[in-house]
């Protein structure tokens, strides 16, 4: 009986020991493009109308100086998702190969070792979607957009084989249930979520009751950016209720932070919402400068929330700046994960916004971005473009008006140093890795120069009734008895043809009968609905031989989402293509010359 007792004491301890984990849940809310000015707390913008993000707000801190790690999407999630700066390990833009990120560990998958349990919903942008589990995430459903999606939960967070799902609901409301649902599966385990809203970024795709929120005059992607960002805070809504019915508030850390500021085309152009893809998504960054792609103040200055009530103090306003990065280092110290030295690049926040620690998190944050580089440290930022730069007083001059670089030499010279001495230390090193390109130069010239800037030019495109909508690039396209014929404008300079404006589920098989007048490789690219240009990975190539016979080549294009535009490359020289379709995966085939 004795050892019975013992046996029977031995196990409430353990019991015990298992129900008495201390550790909190960690919410991580991502949004994409989302303007620093677009928090209604803020009180900076009227139109807005978002009472859960403010509640959320009153509960926890506003970071006043919250930054992302870059102005951009795919170098931005990748540093949130290791902790690390993403030029440490060469992915420094959207066009960045990704191999460096694959072979870091992300905080999800510490989390997971330590006990967690993990999952992502909405945008990843960081790989194929299939394989977003093999960094870390346990369940994921990942929609971003109104076409199939990878998930292993239903929206009711019930499993299901990883593998294609078909949008049961508008991406935004569909990712807040799911991830509600995770919760309320979860909620007697310790549970990591990241859930990445695609909103407002492009295509502003706002069901029409959410748009009827915001009556009146104003710019119609304005009335759609706030559409979906009502979206966003009904799913705040959602999860914050949800974790208060289940009595899990002050076990759970929420940070809301957006990727990176709005992208305003300089003129903030009301075109069409279904017409251009890569315009103004109709937030705003104001009062700061600038905008997504840019190092000033309005491309990485963004919303960022942090709530944890009964252990982080609410409603304050924290003064000091601090990084999307601090999320990853906050999450292991949280949960008791051992980090080796140099592993993460971010702070533990938490001491500083109880008040134990007073000091600030950062002794400065420094940025690299292409041609551009900046530190801040304290009310100094140091800000490069090129051959340029700017000294500002972001203390008495947030919106980054006065250059004081003349004025304050040596204050210039030492944060040179020491950016230098930071870059050096990247892969690859250095403060730039090439020119400024042109359409850089022209946005320093407007924000930082205050030059005017060129009025837009209306888009004209040609008629194309006679191609179908296809045009021709380097060259010209003629239909002929039935047949496309392409001929080049230089020898040297090969031609393609290009149709946007699809809407094709993939993945689909292209396929494609034509011949050519020389001998070498031809290609088919595809873009996204949520790539703003061709990636160099979405592209596959197929050989092609100088023959009169016709050629017929079935090419996959292994694209998970919406293909909206593709682009067909051939060898220089004359071509001419009597088919061009699509196949879809029942087999389905769609002429895309009619």
């Amino acid at each position: 009986m004795k050892i019975i007792a013992v046996l029977a004491s031995s196990f409430i301890v353990l019991v015990s020991s298992f129900a008495a984990d201390t550790r909190p849940n960690i919410i991580v809310i991502y949004t994409d493009d989302h303007g620093h000015a677009d928090l209604g707390i803020r009180g900076i913008e009227k139109d807005l109308k978002t009472p859960n993000l403010d509640a959320l707000a009153r509960s926890g801190v506003i970071a006043k100086h919250g930054y992302s790690s870059a102005p951009q999407c795919v170098p931005s999630r990748g540093g949130l998702m290791t902790g690390k700066f993403q030029g440490r390990f060469n992915l420094d833009n959207n066009q960045s190969s990704l191999d460096g990120f694959n072979k870091e560990t992300t905080i999800a998958t510490r989390l997971q070792n330590a006990g967690y349990v993990t999952a992502q919903f909405g945008k990843w942008h960081l790989g194929p979607l299939p394989e977003i589990t093999r960094h870390g995430f346990r369940h994921v459903y990942a929609q971003h957009g109104q076409q199939k999606f990878s998930a292993n939960i239903t929206a009711d967070g019930k499993d299901r084989p990883m593998g294609d799902l078909a949008p049961e609901y508008y991406h935004l409301d569909g990712c807040s249930k799911a991830a509600a649902s995770i919760i309320e599966r979860y909620k007697d385990d310790p549970f990591f979520l990241y859930i990445a809203f695609r909103a407002p970024h492009t295509p502003l795709d706002a069901p029409q009751s959410y748009k009827d929120r915001f009556p009146g005059e104003m710019p119609e992607r304005r009335r759609a950016a706030l559409g979906m960002l009502a979206a966003v805070d009904e799913g705040v809504g959602l999860i914050t209720s949800t974790l208060k019915k289940l009595g899990l508030t002050e076990k759970t850390l929420i940070f809301l932070i957006g990727d990176n500021g709005a992208p305003l085309k300089i003129h903030k152009t009301d075109s069409p919402l279904n017409g251009d893809a890569g315009g103004w998504d109709g937030s705003l960054n104001t009062p700061l400068n600038g905008e997504k792609g840019m190092l000033s103040e309005g491309g990485m200055h963004v919303p960022f929330l942090i709530a944890w009530p009964g252990t982080i103090p609410s409603g304050q306003i924290y003064e000091h700046p601090v990084s999307a990065l601090d999320v990853a280092a906050t999450a292991a110290a949280l949960a008791d994960v051992k980090v080796n030295p140099g592993d993460l690049d971010g702070v533990n926040l938490i001491p500083h916004l109880t008040g134990e620690n007073k000091a600030p998190p950062h002794d400065a944050l420094m940025w690299r971005w292409v041609a551009q580089s900046a530190i801040r440290e304290g009310k100094w930022k140091l800000l490069r473009g090129g051959d340029r730069e700017y000294l500002y007083d972001l203390g008495a001059d947030i919106e980054e008006k006065h250059n004081l670089a003349s004025q304050e030499p040596e204050i210039a010279t030492r944060l040179r140093s020491k950016l230098k001495a930071w870059a050096d230390e990247l892969n690859p090193p250095g403060m730039a890795l090439g020119p400024m390109a042109p359409v850089w130069n022209d946005y320093f010239d407007f924000y930082l120069e205050g030059k005017p800037a060129q009025k837009p030019v209306a888009k004209t495109e040609p008629d194309t009734s006679a191609t179908h909508g296809w045009i021709a690039r380097n060259g010209t396209l003629t239909m002929k008895g039935g047949v496309f014929v392409l001929t080049p404008e230089n020898a040297k300079k090969p031609a393609f043809i290009t149709r946007s404006q699809l809407k094709l589920a993939g993945p689909v098989t292209a396929k494609i009968t034509l011949k050519t007048t020389a001998t070498g490789a031809g290609a088919i690219a595809w873009r996204m609905s949520d790539d703003k240009d061709f990636l160099p990975a979405n592209r596959v190539t197929f050989d092609l031989k100088a023959t009169d016979d016709w050629q017929t080549h079935e090419i996959t294009l292994p694209a998970n989402g919406r293909v909206i535009h593709l682009r067909v490359h051939v060898p220089p020289g004359p071509a001419s293509i009597r088919e061009i379709g699509v196949k879809s995966a029942d087999g389905r085939f769609v002429s895309l010359l009619k």
